[in-house]
């Protein structure tokens, strides 16, 4: 248990030097913040998210993928082959961040997962349908996240930053900015931070209120004290000689798109800390009880605990290559274009999620940069770097599942 716990803190720290890059790489790029600025706030909120909040998807992952019920009778099987997906999603995500390739780490671990299910069970025993609808979402995921952020930058760009008088603008579009940031993200990230709030009322003080009510009273809130703190900022604006923003509309746009990558750390954390530690998580279960769990699973805090520390970690020492990709190396960014393709990205997510398709947040985020390019100048793109990154995503779940099925191989040889 020791080795496979060390297994699932190499794959969350690849996670964090990679995925993480999805949150915080435009604010970087845009200058929104410096680069130790973004490795602190994500650290923190991803770390938050992953242990309040990842307990869903990491349960998902884990008995949903490959069924457990077809390894009743061979628990000590589904053990290999969970050891045998930590070792390949880690090596292939730490190959992608050392090319610097932003990937996704779901993609990565279901692919690994199909791999050695594949020498196992055969291949009969893989849910294809589910391989069909990544691809699916794959190619559907970059071209909506481009086509929004391209839309919401051309209405920023002709409305606000192209005006006579950008500042009196800005000033009659802070309300609806505040609206639609609050409101994006609110929807993903509100409800499960509420929710507590909502059992703890109607089960200790009998006071039943809709699930949904909380939410709307403190994204209203939160739309409020947006506005008027952003109106007072504008109106007041204080040179800051060390910043590297001098523009104070596109200041004001740094401090919308720092919220915004706060909200998209969050439930990054959320989401994608399953992929690290699932595995984990069913390995232990079986070790337990020696049976597989195909009636769910219970996930123990320590675990939650790991995957978040390894997800900060890699960050840290590692993240910032992905980084630099996707906030450098695909087009200049300011913090009006990066707020853009940060809202593109967090619709796109909710969109598929409301459909049910499997999606990557590394793939909304890079079509939402490339959207932006679009709307300023298509020869600013950088498609050398576009060309890395699309070979990246479509090898990603083929060369899992090829790593997986090798090295299951030679697991249950030896």
């Amino acid at each position: 248990m020791i080795i496979i716990a060390f297994l699932s803190l190499y794959v969350a720290f690849n996670l964090g030097a990679n995925d993480v890059a999805n949150a915080m790489g435009t604010s970087v790029g845009s200058k929104a913040v410096t680069l130790t600025q973004a490795i602190i706030i994500a650290g923190i909120l991803e770390f938050t998210g992953a242990v309040l909040f990842g307990h869903g998807v990491t349960e998902t992952l884990g008995t949903k993928i490959a069924n457990p019920d077809l390894f009743i009778t061979t628990p000590q099987t589904l053990v290999l082959g969970m050891i045998t997906v930590l070792i390949s999603a880690g090596v292939w995500l730490q190959i992608a961040t050392s090319l610097g390739l932003p990937i996704s780490s779901s993609h990565a671990v279901v692919g690994a997962i199909a791999g050695f299910t594949w020498v196992a069970l055969g291949k009969n025993a893989i849910d294809w349908s589910s391989i069909g609808l990544i691809t699916i979402g794959w190619i559907l995921t970059p071209v909506i996240s481009a086509t929004i952020a391209a839309f919401f930058y051309s209405l920023i760009k002709k409305w606000i930053l192209s005006q006579p008088h950008p500042r009196l603008q800005l000033q009659e579009w802070i309300p609806w900015l505040s609206a639609i940031l609050l409101s994006i993200f609110g929807v993903i990230v509100l409800p499960t931070l509420t929710q507590p709030l909502t059992n703890f009322l109607s089960e200790k003080i009998g006071l039943n209120i809709p699930s949904h009510d909380i939410p709307i009273f403190t994204g209203a809130i939160g739309v409020i004290g947006l506005t008027l703190y952003s109106w007072k900022k504008l109106n007041s604006p204080i040179t800051n000689h060390q910043s590297p923003i001098t523009n104070p509309i596109e200041q004001l746009f740094a401090r919308f798109q720092l919220l915004s990558a706060c909200f998209v750390a969050f439930a990054h954390g959320a989401n994608d800390v399953g992929n690290a530690i699932a595995p984990l998580a069913v390995i232990f279960y079986i070790n337990q009880t020696n049976t597989v769990p195909n009636n769910g699973i219970i996930i123990p805090i320590w675990i939650m605990i790991f995957g978040g520390a390894g997800i900060v970690a890699g960050l840290a020492i590692w993240g910032k290559k992905v980084i630099a990709t996707i906030g450098e190396n695909i087009i200049s960014l300011q913090p009006s274009s990066g707020f853009c393709a940060e809202i593109a990205t967090a619709t796109t997510i909710l969109l598929a999620s409301r459909l049910g398709l499997p999606v990557s947040t590394s793939h909304a985020l890079v079509g939402g940069v490339v959207g932006i390019g679009l709307v300023q100048n298509l020869k600013s793109i950088k498609f050398q770097t576009l060309q890395g990154i699309a070979a990246a995503w479509v090898i990603t779940v083929p060369i899992s599942a090829v790593i997986s099925a090798i090295i299951f191989s030679i697991i249950r040889i030896i």
